[in-house]
């Protein structure tokens, strides 16, 4: 088995990750790019061949913590990583060669995002959960997946004038609704360029369900769709725009746009548990499943604590909601290089 960086051979890392089970799409060479061009973080993506052939990748990203000390996490700002590998022997070569990488950088622990635990001597960490099910052929037949008083919300905003529109061409005005509400609930921004090296990075693959009220953009979601999978992934609502079921009628949209261009799987994405996202995917009928984040201590003592329960990240949060809008607008894209999401 054979472990190197990858050079020039990006269409055969994507052939691979689009052929793998483990594989998603932040395991995509168009999520380094990304991240590279918005944060600036230096990334290590290594694979593991063997007689030519690709048997695993390991997408990884060197990042400075904002407490201090720095990590290698698979990946920052994704949902999922960690190792996509078709053996357990290129599994291990790429686990043990993120483990030297590690202490040759110096860097506290890996984070690895997993989907699946691995075992191989790592530390699982529950911090959340995930969602998905499958995406029926019919408008029908999905509302009927969904219990009956949810159901009855997705069929309010229609009723307080809401439509729907899917394309590109909202992406900045997504943005600022996604910045109001990452602000409402305590939490810094990204950088507005980190939706525009998304959308061009991932291309097609990438669309952005804007929700309107009155010519005015209230609500918003940026999209990867993936394989057969579509995963909603930044969004958010205007607190104007909440009484009207906005977020139960920008998902059904999606989930009926997605129906009928042929996906067949509806990512809801992580959560929390015990959250308001976390129970507002619990009222569509989804069923949570754990994520087992794993991780290697290396140098630190302990992993970092980014629980809500955290005291420090408790009083931080309750700040930032009374900080006006445009500071966190400025401070927030600064302050995220620094929290890998």
């Amino acid at each position: 088995m054979d472990i190197r960086p990858i050079g020039s051979d990006t269409l055969d890392w994507d052939a691979f990750v689009r052929a793998s089970a483990d594989g998603t799409p932040f395991h995509l060479t168009a999520w380094k790019t990304a991240i590279e061009e918005t944060f600036g973080h230096r990334s290590h993506y290594l694979m593991a061949t063997r007689g030519g052939a690709i048997e695993g990748v390991l997408p990884l990203f060197e990042v400075r913590g904002l407490f201090g000390g720095r990590a290698l996490v698979s990946v920052p700002y994704g949902v999922y990583g960690g190792v996509c590998a078709s053996s357990e022997t290129a599994t291990r070569a790429l686990l043990d060669a993120a483990v030297a990488l590690g202490r040759e950088r110096r860097v506290a622990y890996l984070e690895l995002r997993q989907r699946r635990e691995l075992g191989l001597g790592l530390v699982t960490k529950p911090r959340y959960v995930t969602f998905s099910r499958a995406i029926r052929a019919t408008a029908e037949e999905n509302a009927q997946a969904i219990p009956r008083k949810q159901r009855r919300m997705t069929r309010q905003g229609a009723k307080f004038g809401l439509t729907a529109s899917v394309g590109r061409e909202h992406l900045d005005a997504v943005y600022e609704v996604y910045a109001h509400s990452v602000r409402n609930l305590g939490s810094p921004v990204f950088p507005r360029r980190l939706f525009h090296a998304i959308a061009n990075a991932f291309d097609k693959e990438c669309q952005v369900v804007a929700v309107w009220r009155d010519g005015r953009v209230v609500a918003g979601v940026l999209t990867l769709f993936y394989q057969d999978q579509v995963l909603p992934f930044y969004g958010g609502a205007l607190p104007e725009a909440l009484p009207y079921a906005v977020n139960d009628f920008m998902y059904w949209e999606l989930m009926c746009y997605a129906a009928q261009a042929g996906y067949t799987v509806f990512d809801f994405g992580r959560s929390r548990e015990g959250t308001g996202p976390y129970q507002f995917k619990r009222h569509w009928g989804f069923q949570p499943v754990p994520l087992p984040y794993q991780y290697r201590l290396l140098r630190g003592r302990s992993l970092p604590d980014l629980s809500p329960s955290n005291p420090r990240l408790r009083l931080a949060s309750a700040l930032w909601r009374r900080l006006p809008f445009r500071a966190t607008t400025l401070l927030g894209p600064v302050l995220t290089r620094y929290i890998p999401g």
